[in-house]
């Protein structure tokens, strides 16, 4: 229930008043005044809830901001903020927060594909990606990005998961902030790797109801907005199946090769080979198959069990005429460590998974420069 009274209007108009201190650096306007403050509703309790537009050409980074400011004004105790994809983004017309009478609605007009850019300080743009959840793909590009860093090569992961961030979390970083220097985002560092995540720039309970040109914009923003640095490796984690995400990736920056992850089952196989065929239609190569939780054995007494079939991985590797990269048993411990931020590969390097992740990572290596991908290195 609202909150009644002058009470809540006090608390509403400190909350607004505090949002015209963030401002939008694209447009040089507050977000209230930008009309990306749609509307503001204070509850019983301090709860505020406050509806945000954040167009395709608006900082992802503007929904902490907002919360923050939002978070620090006396009285309030919960901050929910819902956001959408405006159409026109910041200053397509003021909300009932700002008091601005909104402008008359228009056709936004199509915005045409990017071309690929190539950015040679990323060095190998590889993207992991599955065809549907739950299939251990974040934990793949986790450990195949510790593993590489391990050997010495200069390795950045981005989480293009832009509906279920859990990178920063598995490499035990989830509460932390990146900094802004000179208008370019710092990537947080974790186990000698460079990672960028929109878990570390929203609230892990805010919901990204985001269309392609707004996923588009944060995958441009997370390739050329942040302080990379010299990389050998750019990891890209992948959302499953084969939507905006993987298309705003491929049409962003020249990808050098694709790693699909798989189980063994044909359920998880049919929609792998999807996901594969998407990357083929628009010319990245499959660098190889992943098989994980491919087989379990007893920590008592080692005998095997095909908890998810077998077999299907390799399957599709022969289908597809790609390598077998990897088959990754499945261990109980590898959940529980992924839970406390430290990769499998460094905990516990003599398990069969992690020798299996860390194999992987000399595969892949192998493997793309067997395809001639490599793109140009600049000495650091």
């Amino acid at each position: 229930m609202a909150a009644s009274g002058g009470v809540g209007s006090d608390l509403k108009a400190a909350v607004t008043e505090a949002l015209r201190r963030v401002v939008n650096p694209r447009v040089g306007r507050d977000v209230v005044a930008a009309g990306m403050v749609e509307a503001v509703e204070v509850q019983e309790g301090g709860q505020v809830r406050i509806r945000f537009a954040l167009g395709r050409e608006d900082p992802a980074a503007l929904v902490r901001e907002a919360r923050l400011a939002a978070q620090a004004v006396p009285g309030v105790a919960v901050v929910k903020l819902q956001v959408s994809g405006g159409a026109g983004g910041a200053g397509a017309g003021a909300g009932a927060a700002g008091g601005v009478q909104p402008q008359a609605a228009t056709t936004p007009k199509p915005v045409p594909a990017p071309t690929a850019r190539e950015l040679p300080n990323l060095g190998l743009v590889i993207a992991v990606s599955s065809g549907k959840g739950g299939v251990g793909k974040s934990t793949v590009a986790v450990n195949l990005a510790a593993a590489l860093a391990a050997a010495g090569k200069r390795v950045g992961l981005m989480d293009a998961d832009v509906y279920g961030p859990n990178i920063p979390r598995m490499l035990g970083v989830a509460e932390a902030r990146p900094d802004v220097v000179g208008g370019r985002i710092q990537p947080l560092v974790a186990h000698g790797v460079k990672l960028m995540s929109l878990g570390n720039l929203v609230e892990r309970d805010t919901a990204a109801i985001w269309r392609g040109p707004i996923i588009m914009k944060i995958i441009q923003q997370f390739l050329a907005d942040v302080a990379w640095g010299q990389l050998d490796y750019l990891l890209v984690d992948m959302p499953p199946g084969t939507g905006d995400a993987q298309l705003s990736l491929v049409q962003s920056v020249q990808v050098s090769g694709a790693i699909i992850v798989t189980t063994p089952q044909e359920v998880a196989v049919g929609d792998a080979l999807r996901g594969a065929k998407m990357f083929e239609r628009v010319s990245v190569p499959v660098l190889g198959i992943v098989e994980n939780m491919a087989q379990f054995y007893c920590p008592h007494c080692g005998e095997r069990t095909d908890i998810f079939s077998s077999g299907g991985g390799r399957r599709l590797a022969d289908e597809l005429g790609v390598p077998l990269l990897a088959s990754i048993p499945l261990q109980a411990r590898v959940q529980e460590l992924c839970e406390s931020g430290v990769p499998v590969v460094l905990a516990e390097p003599g398990t069969p998974v992690a020798q299996a992740m860390t194999a992987l990572a000399v595969q892949v290596e192998e493997r793309a420069a067997a395809l001639a991908v490599r793109l140009p290195i600049v000495a650091s």
